[in-house]
């Protein structure tokens, strides 16, 4: 069986029900739902989750894995929640937060307006970091991925968007 599908999941403060189709996790910070693959069986016992493959088949002890890493998230994303730091590199290079919408200023001849997706919140706490957050890991990284695609670092300067935590290798510039 997979290593990782056989550790439990801690429910700590999180709310779990289990349908025969769906599971869903409710917390402080929202819910969230998720198909169940017929290969995997998940039970709740004693505030931990537990899943099992339902056969002997390679696809199902790898799915039990992909279940339990999914459903472990969701657990962390209603208590805790998720965050993804972008930083801005380059002169005039500024972000701002508007309600829902995100306004980016990157070099371009027009600003650059990006709209957060449902259950996504992006805030700037100066005017070159992006700090964007929710509760659905996918849809946090997702956003993140695409406001960093507007303009991504270049090789040469650096100059661009970029995760906070990402390393940026420079090019030496050709010589004659």
């Amino acid at each position: 069986m997979s290593r990782v599908g056989k550790s439990p999941i801690a429910l700590q403060g999180a709310e779990v029900a289990i349908k025969s189709d769906v599971i869903t996790v409710k917390g402080p910070l929202g819910t969230i739902s998720q198909p169940v693959n017929k290969l995997v069986a998940v039970t709740n016992e004693d505030g931990t989750l537990k899943l099992a493959p339902t056969d002997e088949s390679r696809e199902a002890n790898a799915m039990s894995g992909t279940m339990r890493a999914l459903l472990a998230n969701m657990v962390q994303g209603v208590t805790k929640g998720f965050e993804r730091k972008l930083t801005l590199v380059g002169v005039g290079y500024r972000a701002q937060a508007q309600g829902d919408k995100l306004n980016l200023s990157l070099g371009f001849s027009h600003p650059v307006v990006h709209q957060m997706p449902e259950g996504v919140k992006a805030e700037t706490p100066s005017q070159t970091e992006i700090v964007i957050k929710g509760i659905d890991k996918q849809k946090v990284g997702q956003t993140a991925a695409e406001v960093r695609g507007y303009r991504p670092p270049e090789p040469y300067k650096g100059k661009g968007v970029r995760y906070s935590d990402e390393v940026v290798i420079l090019k030496e510039t050709k010589k004659k």
